[in-house]
Protein backbone atom coordinates (compact mmCIF):
# COMPACT_ATOMS: atom_id res chain seq x y z
CA UNK A 1 0.00 0.00 0.00
CA UNK A 2 1.40 3.13 -1.20
CA UNK A 3 -0.13 7.06 -1.21
CA UNK A 4 -1.04 9.71 0.61
CA UNK A 5 -3.92 11.48 1.91
CA UNK A 6 -4.84 15.53 2.94
CA UNK A 7 -7.24 15.63 6.06
CA UNK A 8 -8.84 18.79 5.84
CA UNK A 9 -11.45 20.68 8.32
CA UNK A 10 -14.41 22.10 7.98
CA UNK A 11 -13.54 24.54 10.81
CA UNK A 12 -10.69 25.04 13.12
CA UNK A 13 -10.81 22.26 16.19
CA UNK A 14 -13.22 19.62 13.67
CA UNK A 15 -10.94 16.73 14.83
CA UNK A 16 -8.33 16.97 12.04
CA UNK A 17 -5.59 16.02 14.27
CA UNK A 18 -7.16 13.60 16.50
CA UNK A 19 -8.44 11.43 13.15
CA UNK A 20 -5.24 11.61 11.59
CA UNK A 21 -3.68 9.96 14.88
CA UNK A 22 -6.45 7.32 14.85
CA UNK A 23 -6.53 6.91 10.41
CA UNK A 24 -2.13 6.93 11.45
CA UNK A 25 -2.62 3.79 14.22
CA UNK A 26 -5.00 1.86 12.39
CA UNK A 27 -2.74 1.52 9.41
CA UNK A 28 0.32 1.14 11.63
CA UNK A 29 -1.71 -1.31 13.21
CA UNK A 30 -2.31 -3.11 10.17
CA UNK A 31 1.34 -3.50 9.24
CA UNK A 32 1.66 -0.18 6.60
CA UNK A 33 4.57 2.35 6.95
CA UNK A 34 3.07 5.19 7.30
CA UNK A 35 4.31 8.51 8.83
CA UNK A 36 2.06 12.34 9.24
CA UNK A 37 2.67 15.43 8.28
CA UNK A 38 1.33 18.95 8.66
CA UNK A 39 2.96 21.62 6.68
CA UNK A 40 2.01 24.65 8.52
CA UNK A 41 1.13 24.37 12.19
CA UNK A 42 0.22 27.18 14.85
CA UNK A 43 0.28 26.07 18.01
CA UNK A 44 2.22 27.10 21.78
CA UNK A 45 1.97 23.03 22.48
CA UNK A 46 5.06 21.73 21.26
CA UNK A 47 7.61 19.10 21.18
CA UNK A 48 11.36 18.56 20.18
CA UNK A 49 11.75 15.77 17.95
CA UNK A 50 14.48 13.28 17.81
CA UNK A 51 16.26 15.28 15.38
CA UNK A 52 16.45 18.22 17.38
CA UNK A 53 14.05 20.57 16.13
CA UNK A 54 10.32 21.69 17.72
CA UNK A 55 7.40 20.73 16.00
CA UNK A 56 3.67 20.89 16.96
CA UNK A 57 2.34 18.80 19.66
CA UNK A 58 0.11 16.59 17.85
CA UNK A 59 2.54 15.50 15.45
CA UNK A 60 4.73 14.15 18.00
CA UNK A 61 1.57 12.31 19.24
CA UNK A 62 1.02 11.18 15.73
CA UNK A 63 4.26 9.60 15.04
CA UNK A 64 4.36 7.80 18.80
CA UNK A 65 0.28 5.93 16.75
CA UNK A 66 2.97 5.62 13.88
CA UNK A 67 5.50 3.83 16.07
CA UNK A 68 7.74 5.97 14.43
CA UNK A 69 10.04 8.87 16.12
CA UNK A 70 8.96 12.35 15.82
CA UNK A 71 10.83 14.58 12.92
CA UNK A 72 11.13 18.07 12.12
CA UNK A 73 10.12 16.32 8.79
CA UNK A 74 6.63 15.69 9.57
CA UNK A 75 5.70 20.08 11.01
CA UNK A 76 8.58 21.48 8.44
CA UNK A 77 6.51 25.18 9.31
CA UNK A 78 5.61 26.11 13.13
CA UNK A 79 3.98 29.56 14.12
CA UNK A 80 3.93 30.47 18.09
CA UNK A 81 1.66 33.37 18.78
CA UNK A 82 3.66 35.82 21.12
CA UNK A 83 0.90 37.97 21.01
CA UNK A 84 -2.67 38.95 18.91
CA UNK A 85 -0.27 39.92 16.03
CA UNK A 86 2.87 38.38 15.53
CA UNK A 87 3.91 35.03 15.79
CA UNK A 88 7.58 33.34 16.30
CA UNK A 89 7.80 31.78 12.90
CA UNK A 90 10.08 28.50 13.15
CA UNK A 91 11.80 26.02 10.05
CA UNK A 92 12.22 22.79 10.32
CA UNK A 93 12.19 23.01 14.25
CA UNK A 94 14.43 25.91 14.19
CA UNK A 95 13.97 29.69 14.67
CA UNK A 96 13.25 31.73 11.32
CA UNK A 97 11.48 34.56 11.98
CA UNK A 98 8.98 37.02 13.87
CA UNK A 99 6.31 37.98 11.66
CA UNK A 100 2.84 39.40 11.54
CA UNK A 101 -0.11 38.33 9.48
CA UNK A 102 0.90 40.58 6.15
CA UNK A 103 4.69 39.75 7.06
CA UNK A 104 3.75 36.27 7.19
CA UNK A 105 3.04 36.30 3.74
CA UNK A 106 6.17 37.35 2.26
CA UNK A 107 7.85 34.78 4.04
CA UNK A 108 6.03 32.04 1.96
CA UNK A 109 7.46 31.27 -1.33
CA UNK A 110 10.64 30.03 0.40
CA UNK A 111 8.64 28.22 3.27
CA UNK A 112 6.93 26.33 0.66
CA UNK A 113 10.07 25.33 -1.06
CA UNK A 114 10.53 23.83 2.06
CA UNK A 115 7.50 21.78 3.06
CA UNK A 116 7.35 20.45 -0.49
CA UNK A 117 11.01 18.84 0.17
CA UNK A 118 9.86 17.67 3.61
CA UNK A 119 6.83 15.85 2.51
CA UNK A 120 9.01 14.68 -0.59
CA UNK A 121 11.53 13.58 1.36
CA UNK A 122 8.86 11.69 4.25
CA UNK A 123 7.43 9.82 0.73
CA UNK A 124 10.88 8.69 0.51
CA UNK A 125 10.94 6.93 3.87
CA UNK A 126 7.52 5.80 4.14
CA UNK A 127 4.37 3.86 2.15
CA UNK A 128 1.73 6.66 3.42
CA UNK A 129 1.78 10.05 4.63
CA UNK A 130 -1.15 11.29 6.35
CA UNK A 131 -1.36 15.23 5.64
CA UNK A 132 -3.10 17.16 8.22
CA UNK A 133 -4.40 20.65 7.14
CA UNK A 134 -4.63 23.72 8.55
CA UNK A 135 -7.88 25.70 10.21
CA UNK A 136 -10.27 25.15 6.70
CA UNK A 137 -9.65 24.94 3.15
CA UNK A 138 -12.45 27.14 2.57
CA UNK A 139 -10.85 30.45 3.94
CA UNK A 140 -10.67 32.42 0.78
CA UNK A 141 -8.65 35.30 2.08
CA UNK A 142 -5.96 33.05 2.51
CA UNK A 143 -6.28 30.63 -0.74
CA UNK A 144 -3.40 32.51 -2.51
CA UNK A 145 -1.18 32.01 0.14
CA UNK A 146 -1.97 28.63 1.77
CA UNK A 147 0.52 26.09 2.49
CA UNK A 148 -1.15 23.37 4.32
CA UNK A 149 -4.61 23.01 2.65
CA UNK A 150 -5.87 22.37 -0.85
CA UNK A 151 -2.21 24.11 -2.15
CA UNK A 152 -0.40 21.41 -1.00
CA UNK A 153 -3.35 18.90 -2.40
CA UNK A 154 -2.66 20.93 -5.31
CA UNK A 155 0.77 20.57 -5.85
CA UNK A 156 0.55 17.14 -4.77
CA UNK A 157 -2.78 15.51 -6.01
CA UNK A 158 -3.29 14.42 -2.63
CA UNK A 159 -7.39 13.39 -2.44
CA UNK A 160 -8.84 15.22 0.74
CA UNK A 161 -11.49 14.67 2.82
CA UNK A 162 -13.49 17.12 5.07
CA UNK A 163 -14.04 16.71 8.39
CA UNK A 164 -16.69 18.37 10.54
CA UNK A 165 -17.57 18.54 13.85
CA UNK A 166 -21.47 17.45 14.39
CA UNK A 167 -21.43 18.43 18.11
CA UNK A 168 -20.67 22.59 16.78
CA UNK A 169 -24.06 22.50 15.11
CA UNK A 170 -24.22 23.37 11.06
CA UNK A 171 -22.36 20.50 9.77
CA UNK A 172 -24.16 19.89 6.51
CA UNK A 173 -23.93 23.57 5.43
CA UNK A 174 -20.14 23.76 6.27
CA UNK A 175 -19.33 20.47 4.48
CA UNK A 176 -21.45 21.67 1.63
CA UNK A 177 -19.99 25.20 1.76
CA UNK A 178 -16.24 24.62 1.94
CA UNK A 179 -16.52 22.58 -1.01
CA UNK A 180 -18.49 25.54 -3.21
CA UNK A 181 -15.86 27.95 -2.08
CA UNK A 182 -13.22 25.85 -3.66
CA UNK A 183 -12.12 26.40 -7.16
CA UNK A 184 -12.69 23.73 -9.41
CA UNK A 185 -8.63 22.09 -9.06
CA UNK A 186 -9.67 22.45 -5.39
CA UNK A 187 -12.70 20.25 -5.76
CA UNK A 188 -11.32 17.92 -8.09
CA UNK A 189 -9.55 16.89 -5.15
CA UNK A 190 -12.22 17.17 -2.52
CA UNK A 191 -13.10 13.21 -2.67
CA UNK A 192 -15.81 13.02 0.29
CA UNK A 193 -16.06 13.81 3.99
CA UNK A 194 -16.17 12.12 7.72
CA UNK A 195 -18.55 13.32 10.20
CA UNK A 196 -16.79 13.64 13.80
CA UNK A 197 -18.23 13.83 17.11
CA UNK A 198 -21.70 12.49 16.69
CA UNK A 199 -24.07 11.24 19.66
CA UNK A 200 -27.53 10.02 18.48
CA UNK A 201 -29.61 7.67 16.73
CA UNK A 202 -27.79 7.05 13.47
CA UNK A 203 -31.39 6.84 11.74
CA UNK A 204 -31.79 9.83 12.15
CA UNK A 205 -28.48 11.34 10.71
CA UNK A 206 -28.94 8.97 7.08
CA UNK A 207 -30.89 10.92 5.78
CA UNK A 208 -28.36 14.15 5.54
CA UNK A 209 -25.53 11.88 4.86
CA UNK A 210 -27.87 10.65 1.78
CA UNK A 211 -28.68 14.38 0.74
CA UNK A 212 -25.47 15.77 1.24
CA UNK A 213 -23.71 12.95 -1.30
CA UNK A 214 -26.46 13.53 -3.49
CA UNK A 215 -25.62 17.54 -3.52
CA UNK A 216 -21.84 16.94 -3.62
CA UNK A 217 -21.71 13.68 -5.56
CA UNK A 218 -19.16 12.70 -2.92
CA UNK A 219 -19.63 9.94 -0.06
CA UNK A 220 -19.65 9.94 3.51
CA UNK A 221 -16.88 7.95 4.09
CA UNK A 222 -17.85 7.59 7.99
CA UNK A 223 -19.45 8.84 11.30
CA UNK A 224 -17.34 8.92 14.04
CA UNK A 225 -19.00 8.98 17.79
CA UNK A 226 -18.23 11.48 20.23
CA UNK A 227 -15.71 10.21 22.64
CA UNK A 228 -15.87 13.12 25.85
CA UNK A 229 -13.45 10.77 27.97
CA UNK A 230 -10.66 10.14 25.26
CA UNK A 231 -7.14 11.71 27.13
CA UNK A 232 -4.85 12.48 24.21
CA UNK A 233 -2.32 15.68 23.94
CA UNK A 234 -4.26 18.77 22.68
CA UNK A 235 -3.06 20.87 19.88
CA UNK A 236 -4.03 24.19 21.09
CA UNK A 237 -6.01 26.45 23.80
CA UNK A 238 -9.65 25.38 21.90
CA UNK A 239 -9.13 21.48 22.93
CA UNK A 240 -7.54 21.70 26.40
CA UNK A 241 -9.84 20.46 28.91
CA UNK A 242 -10.65 23.18 31.48
CA UNK A 243 -10.96 19.83 33.90
CA UNK A 244 -9.11 16.81 34.29
CA UNK A 245 -9.88 14.01 36.82
CA UNK A 246 -8.23 10.53 37.49
CA UNK A 247 -11.17 8.90 38.80
CA UNK A 248 -11.48 8.02 42.55
CA UNK A 249 -7.94 7.84 44.85
CA UNK A 250 -5.83 4.85 45.49
CA UNK A 251 -5.72 6.05 49.74
CA UNK A 252 -7.68 7.91 51.92
CA UNK A 253 -8.15 11.44 50.28
CA UNK A 254 -7.37 13.24 46.71
CA UNK A 255 -5.74 16.09 45.43
CA UNK A 256 -6.58 19.30 43.69
CA UNK A 257 -4.42 21.07 41.21
CA UNK A 258 -4.94 24.55 40.07
CA UNK A 259 -3.05 24.97 36.64
CA UNK A 260 -2.94 29.02 35.86
CA UNK A 261 -4.46 29.76 32.47
CA UNK A 262 -1.86 32.30 31.29
CA UNK A 263 -3.13 34.54 28.12
CA UNK A 264 0.36 32.73 26.35
CA UNK A 265 0.13 29.28 28.21
CA UNK A 266 2.29 26.90 26.33
CA UNK A 267 2.73 22.92 26.70
CA UNK A 268 -0.63 22.96 28.68
CA UNK A 269 -0.24 19.14 28.23
CA UNK A 270 2.51 19.14 30.98
CA UNK A 271 -0.31 18.67 33.90
CA UNK A 272 -2.11 15.83 31.75
CA UNK A 273 -0.19 13.71 33.75
CA UNK A 274 -1.16 14.80 36.75
CA UNK A 275 -4.60 14.75 35.80
CA UNK A 276 -3.75 11.50 34.66
CA UNK A 277 -3.53 10.14 38.41
CA UNK A 278 -6.10 8.34 40.72
CA UNK A 279 -7.31 10.79 43.14
CA UNK A 280 -5.57 13.71 41.45
CA UNK A 281 -8.43 16.83 40.48
CA UNK A 282 -6.64 19.35 38.08
CA UNK A 283 -8.37 22.10 36.93
CA UNK A 284 -7.22 25.57 34.70
CA UNK A 285 -8.57 28.78 36.19
CA UNK A 286 -7.65 32.22 36.35
CA UNK A 287 -9.25 32.62 39.99
CA UNK A 288 -7.51 33.87 42.75
CA UNK A 289 -9.53 31.95 45.26
CA UNK A 290 -9.16 28.79 43.31
CA UNK A 291 -5.19 29.30 43.08
CA UNK A 292 -5.26 29.77 47.12
CA UNK A 293 -7.25 27.32 47.80
CA UNK A 294 -5.75 24.25 46.00
CA UNK A 295 -3.33 21.61 47.50
CA UNK A 296 -1.02 22.85 44.55
CA UNK A 297 -0.81 25.52 42.10
CA UNK A 298 1.13 25.00 38.20
CA UNK A 299 2.10 28.06 36.71
CA UNK A 300 2.53 26.64 33.30
CA UNK A 301 4.88 27.37 30.73
CA UNK A 302 4.81 30.76 28.60
CA UNK A 303 5.10 32.00 25.19
CA UNK A 304 5.56 35.47 26.57
CA UNK A 305 6.86 35.01 29.83
CA UNK A 306 7.32 38.84 30.64
CA UNK A 307 3.67 39.75 29.35
CA UNK A 308 2.42 36.77 30.92
CA UNK A 309 3.53 38.00 34.24
CA UNK A 310 2.17 41.41 34.26
CA UNK A 311 -1.02 39.91 33.74
CA UNK A 312 -0.76 38.10 36.53
CA UNK A 313 -0.19 41.03 38.90
CA UNK A 314 -3.15 42.72 36.58
CA UNK A 315 -4.99 39.66 37.60
CA UNK A 316 -4.38 39.33 41.38
CA UNK A 317 -2.64 36.37 41.30
CA UNK A 318 0.63 36.78 42.25
CA UNK A 319 -0.54 37.23 45.82
CA UNK A 320 -2.27 34.24 45.55
CA UNK A 321 1.41 32.68 44.71
CA UNK A 322 2.91 34.42 47.27
CA UNK A 323 0.34 33.37 50.08
CA UNK A 324 1.04 30.04 49.31
CA UNK A 325 5.07 30.35 49.42
CA UNK A 326 4.41 31.93 52.74
CA UNK A 327 2.22 29.07 54.32
CA UNK A 328 4.54 26.43 53.07
CA UNK A 329 1.70 25.24 50.24
CA UNK A 330 2.91 23.46 46.80
CA UNK A 331 4.01 25.89 43.99
CA UNK A 332 4.99 24.64 40.57
CA UNK A 333 6.60 26.44 38.18
CA UNK A 334 7.37 25.02 34.51
CA UNK A 335 9.64 26.64 31.95
CA UNK A 336 7.71 30.54 31.29
CA UNK A 337 6.10 29.80 34.96
CA UNK A 338 9.81 29.10 36.33
CA UNK A 339 11.24 32.27 35.03
CA UNK A 340 8.48 34.02 36.63
CA UNK A 341 9.24 32.98 40.07
CA UNK A 342 12.54 34.27 40.03
CA UNK A 343 13.97 37.53 41.53
CA UNK A 344 14.51 38.89 37.85
CA UNK A 345 14.30 38.20 34.26
CA UNK A 346 16.65 39.84 32.42
CA UNK A 347 14.78 39.98 28.15
CA UNK A 348 16.06 41.61 25.74
CA UNK A 349 15.17 39.13 23.26
CA UNK A 350 11.31 37.73 23.91
CA UNK A 351 9.66 40.85 24.82
CA UNK A 352 12.73 43.49 25.07
CA UNK A 353 11.62 44.75 28.34
CA UNK A 354 15.22 44.52 29.89
CA UNK A 355 15.55 44.28 33.68
CA UNK A 356 12.07 43.15 34.95
CA UNK A 357 11.26 42.12 39.00
CA UNK A 358 10.02 38.67 38.90
CA UNK A 359 7.89 36.97 41.66
CA UNK A 360 10.95 36.67 44.00
CA UNK A 361 9.75 32.92 44.82
CA UNK A 362 13.03 31.21 43.94
CA UNK A 363 16.14 32.96 44.65
CA UNK A 364 17.30 33.31 41.19
CA UNK A 365 18.16 35.45 38.26
CA UNK A 366 16.84 34.69 34.90
CA UNK A 367 18.71 36.52 31.41
CA UNK A 368 17.01 35.28 28.11
CA UNK A 369 19.70 34.72 25.42
CA UNK A 370 19.01 34.74 21.76
CA UNK A 371 19.93 31.13 20.82
CA UNK A 372 16.80 29.13 21.73
CA UNK A 373 17.93 25.56 23.89
CA UNK A 374 16.23 22.87 22.38
CA UNK A 375 16.91 19.24 24.30
CA UNK A 376 15.73 15.58 25.30
CA UNK A 377 17.45 16.10 28.89
CA UNK A 378 17.25 13.22 31.45
CA UNK A 379 18.45 13.25 34.73
CA UNK A 380 17.18 12.53 38.62
CA UNK A 381 15.29 13.83 41.24
CA UNK A 382 13.62 13.00 44.09
CA UNK A 383 15.53 10.02 44.12
CA UNK A 384 13.78 8.49 40.36
CA UNK A 385 14.76 8.99 37.09
CA UNK A 386 13.31 11.02 34.52
CA UNK A 387 13.76 10.32 31.01
CA UNK A 388 10.84 12.07 29.47
CA UNK A 389 11.59 15.63 29.60
CA UNK A 390 12.13 17.98 26.66
CA UNK A 391 13.57 21.86 26.96
CA UNK A 392 12.61 24.80 24.94
CA UNK A 393 13.52 28.32 26.01
CA UNK A 394 15.35 31.15 25.73
CA UNK A 395 15.90 31.84 29.79
CA UNK A 396 18.91 30.98 31.71
CA UNK A 397 18.52 30.80 35.03
CA UNK A 398 21.56 31.34 37.31
CA UNK A 399 21.08 30.55 41.52
CA UNK A 400 21.86 34.23 43.27
CA UNK A 401 25.06 33.33 45.33
CA UNK A 402 23.74 35.18 48.72
CA UNK A 403 20.83 33.09 48.57
CA UNK A 404 22.15 29.90 47.49
CA UNK A 405 21.82 28.05 50.68
CA UNK A 406 18.26 27.78 51.13
CA UNK A 407 17.83 26.62 47.24
CA UNK A 408 17.77 22.43 46.50
CA UNK A 409 18.56 21.18 42.97
CA UNK A 410 14.65 20.16 41.07
CA UNK A 411 15.99 18.85 37.50
CA UNK A 412 17.57 21.73 35.71
CA UNK A 413 15.95 24.10 38.24
CA UNK A 414 15.47 24.60 42.64
CA UNK A 415 13.50 24.14 44.99
CA UNK A 416 13.00 26.25 47.79
CA UNK A 417 10.65 25.13 50.97
CA UNK A 418 7.22 24.54 49.06
CA UNK A 419 8.59 26.36 45.80
CA UNK A 420 9.82 24.39 42.69
CA UNK A 421 11.01 25.40 39.38
CA UNK A 422 12.11 23.26 36.37
CA UNK A 423 12.75 24.32 32.53
CA UNK A 424 11.53 20.49 31.79
CA UNK A 425 8.42 20.17 30.11
CA UNK A 426 7.20 16.21 29.96
CA UNK A 427 8.91 15.39 33.41
CA UNK A 428 5.68 14.11 34.76
CA UNK A 429 5.15 11.56 32.24
CA UNK A 430 7.98 9.67 34.05
CA UNK A 431 5.98 7.42 36.43
CA UNK A 432 8.19 7.06 39.75
CA UNK A 433 9.28 10.99 39.49
CA UNK A 434 5.61 11.85 39.36
CA UNK A 435 4.42 9.86 42.06
CA UNK A 436 7.30 11.13 44.49
CA UNK A 437 6.65 14.33 43.72
CA UNK A 438 3.02 14.73 44.50
CA UNK A 439 3.86 12.47 47.50
CA UNK A 440 5.71 15.47 48.60
CA UNK A 441 3.43 18.30 47.48
CA UNK A 442 0.08 16.10 49.51
CA UNK A 443 2.62 15.73 52.50
CA UNK A 444 3.12 19.62 52.32
CA UNK A 445 -0.58 20.14 51.77
CA UNK A 446 -1.58 18.27 54.33
CA UNK A 447 -3.50 15.77 52.31
CA UNK A 448 -3.51 11.91 53.29
CA UNK A 449 -2.78 11.30 49.73
CA UNK A 450 -1.52 7.81 48.56
CA UNK A 451 -0.05 7.82 44.79
CA UNK A 452 -1.31 4.51 42.66
CA UNK A 453 1.58 2.64 42.35
CA UNK A 454 0.78 1.05 38.62
CA UNK A 455 -0.41 4.41 36.37
CA UNK A 456 1.73 4.79 33.09
CA UNK A 457 1.50 7.63 31.46
CA UNK A 458 2.96 6.06 28.03
CA UNK A 459 1.16 2.64 27.99
CA UNK A 460 -2.35 4.93 28.65
CA UNK A 461 -1.34 7.28 25.74
CA UNK A 462 -1.11 3.75 24.23
CA UNK A 463 -4.44 2.55 25.21
CA UNK A 464 -6.08 5.92 24.07
CA UNK A 465 -4.73 5.59 20.88
CA UNK A 466 -5.81 2.27 20.12
CA UNK A 467 -9.40 3.31 21.16
CA UNK A 468 -9.34 6.27 19.00
CA UNK A 469 -8.62 3.52 15.84
CA UNK A 470 -11.08 1.26 16.87
CA UNK A 471 -13.53 4.13 16.70
CA UNK A 472 -12.11 4.73 13.39
CA UNK A 473 -12.25 1.08 12.30
CA UNK A 474 -15.77 0.90 13.61
CA UNK A 475 -16.78 4.20 12.16
CA UNK A 476 -15.76 4.26 8.82
CA UNK A 477 -15.30 2.53 5.07
CA UNK A 478 -11.75 1.93 5.85
CA UNK A 479 -11.75 -0.25 2.53
CA UNK A 480 -12.91 3.02 0.77
CA UNK A 481 -10.32 4.89 2.28
CA UNK A 482 -7.65 2.81 1.91
CA UNK A 483 -8.54 3.07 -2.21
CA UNK A 484 -9.04 6.56 -1.67
CA UNK A 485 -4.94 6.92 -0.29
CA UNK A 486 -3.80 4.32 -3.03
CA UNK A 487 -5.63 5.55 -6.21
CA UNK A 488 -6.09 9.52 -5.46
CA UNK A 489 -9.23 11.26 -5.90
CA UNK A 490 -11.75 9.77 -8.42
CA UNK A 491 -12.32 11.32 -11.97
CA UNK A 492 -15.03 13.90 -12.69
CA UNK A 493 -16.02 14.33 -9.62
CA UNK A 494 -18.94 17.38 -10.22
CA UNK A 495 -18.27 20.93 -9.66
CA UNK A 496 -20.40 22.96 -7.43
CA UNK A 497 -20.74 26.65 -7.96
CA UNK A 498 -19.97 29.04 -7.14
CA UNK A 499 -16.60 27.88 -6.75
CA UNK A 500 -13.90 30.52 -5.70
CA UNK A 501 -14.42 34.15 -5.87
CA UNK A 502 -12.85 35.98 -8.50
CA UNK A 503 -11.15 39.09 -8.20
Amino acid sequence: MKGSLLVAGASSDAGKSLFTAGLCRLLARRGVSVAPFKAQNMSNNSAVAADGGEIGRAQALQAQACGIEASVLMNPVLLKPGSDRRSHVLLHGRPYAEAGALDYRELKSALRKEVLASYDELRQRYDVVICEGAGSPAEINLRESDLANMWLADQRDLPTVVIGDIDRGGLFAALYGTLALLGERDQSLIAGFVVNKFRGDDRLLTPGLDMLTNLTGRPVFGVLPWLPDLRLDAEDSLSTPLALDGGAPAGNEGLTVAAIRLPRTSNSTDVDALGAEPGVTVRWTVSPAEVAAADLAVLPGSRATVADLAWLRDQGLTAALAGRAEQGRPVLGICGGYQMLARTIVDEVESGAGAVRGLGLLPVMVRFQQEKILGRPTGTALGAEVTTGYEIHHGISSLLPSQSSDAEPFLDGYRVGAVWGTTWHGAFDSDEFRRRFLSQAAELAGRDFTPAPDTDIAANRIRQLDRLADALEAGLDVDALTTLITSGAPAALPFLPPGAPTT
